[in-house]
């Protein structure tokens, strides 16, 4: 897609010749004939420049501009005469997410870019231009499905939303579920990793634990090639997972195979959440006496607030708790008590490590400096109920 010429179709003459100004009709065998549409312009190749033309014969490849309605399959035929070729199969998107603004208390502080017009506006020009990436609406005004090929393929979109100054939240990534002769099926996806030799036995258990299923093993030198059949929420997070059982060494590429029955529950996180009973700021003193409780992802210093995931627990469950409390002031003082305070550092993680970690009750707050995950209901008593009530 061009912002001054539109969308532009490139593909090969099979018969006839394409000229430029001519009215052609757009047909595909699935679909009806779109109306007749006009070619705006016309360019073709020259080595590796595109260079304008007035006509492409038969075997050249064509690049077409100016017709918005035309898509991947179409085919551009003699108006009076169309005869629609054989349509590409284009591989169907296998995750969702959604797509929301941001309405956290700190809504609106770090990104330039924050109302539902904005982020709708950028995913719509996503879209155009990505031939894979689907939006739909939702129930709410101010959140919007969006389905892709995989967690990576969404996670650049919102890498590239941050760079832009957008600031807005994610849901937890979902497979979709296809009904195939009234049979639920989840998207099979063929993996190949290339990993060192020694590493292999470690990324085969991990994926087999993923319901992955080895179907080849090719050893050349110090290096292996492993290909799985592993469904696609089997593939959520494993690329970190990945890299580190290799030394950072692995390689892996994955590819829509088929639809196969949903074959159960995959392994995902064992342990609650740490969660922010206040809004504040995190003090190292409340640290301090917090550590044994489990780990960090903030800093003293860090701004939190009420519902915000401050820390993984080390049980099941979630704990609230106080991260801001400060030391009281008495007249009594232990000497050096305050200055031999040791915390651990916080867990660091990257964009795709919490899009593993988020849960279905929790969201992702991006923005461009800051990377957050909050309960979806801040509210304590809020979560309780729909606790209760099975939501």
């Amino acid at each position: 897609h061009d912002d001054f010429i539109g969308r532009i179709a490139v593909g090969r003459v099979a018969r006839g010749v394409l000229r430029n100004g001519y009215r052609y009709a757009i047909c595909h065998p699935d679909r009806e004939r779109a109306p007749n549409a006009p070619i705006k312009s016309l360019f073709r190749y020259e080595g590796l420049e595109r260079v304008p033309a007035i006509a492409v014969p038969a075997g050249d490849i064509a690049i077409v501009a100016g017709i918005e309605g035309i898509a991947i399959g179409d085919t551009l035929s003699e108006s009076e005469h169309p005869d629609p070729m054989p349509a590409i199969k284009v591989d169907e998107p296998t995750i969702s997410m959604v797509f929301s603004i941001n309405d956290s208390p700190f809504a609106g502080k770090e990104g330039k870019y924050v109302t539902s017009r904005h982020v709708l506006g950028r995913l719509e020009k996503a879209a155009v231009r990505d031939a894979a990436l689907t939006i739909k609406p939702t129930d709410s005004a101010d959140s919007y499905e969006v389905l892709g090929r995989g967690v990576m393929h969404l996670s650049v979109l919102m890498e590239n939303m941050r760079r832009e100054d957008f600031e807005f939240a994610v849901s937890k990534p979902r497979v979709i579920i296809k009904d195939v002769d009234g049979v639920s099926c989840e998207p099979i996806e063929r993996a190949t990793v290339e990993t060192p030799s020694d590493s292999a036995g470690r990324i085969i258990e991990y994926l087999g634990r993923r319901r992955g299923v080895l179907e080849n093993m090719d050893a050349d030198g110090a290096m292996t090639k492993l290909e799985f059949f592993i469904p696609s929420r089997g593939l959520i997070g494993a690329r970190t997972a990945l890299l580190t059982l290799s030394q950072g060494e692995a390689i892996l590429s994955h590819v829509f195979e088929r639809w196969e029955a949903d074959g159960g529950v995959i392994p995902r996180r064992q342990n609650g959440v740490l969660i922010s009973d206040r809004n504040g700021t995190v003090i190292p003193y409340a640290l301090d006496g917090l550590q044994d409780r489990g780990t960090f992802f903030v800093s003293p210093g860090d701004d939190v607030y009420e519902g915000m995931v401050v820390g993984e627990y080390n049980r099941e469950g979630d704990l609230p708790l106080n991260v801001c409390r400060t030391k009281k002031l008495t007249n009594m003082r232990a000497s050096g008590r305050d200055e031999n305070t040791k915390i651990a550092p916080p867990r660091q993680m990257s964009l795709e490590e919490f899009l593993e970690y988020v849960e279905s009750d929790e969201r992702l707050e991006i923005t461009p400096k800051s990377l957050r995950l909050r309960k979806t209901l801040l509210d304590p008593n809020a979560r309780k109920r729909a606790s209760r009530a099975g939501v």
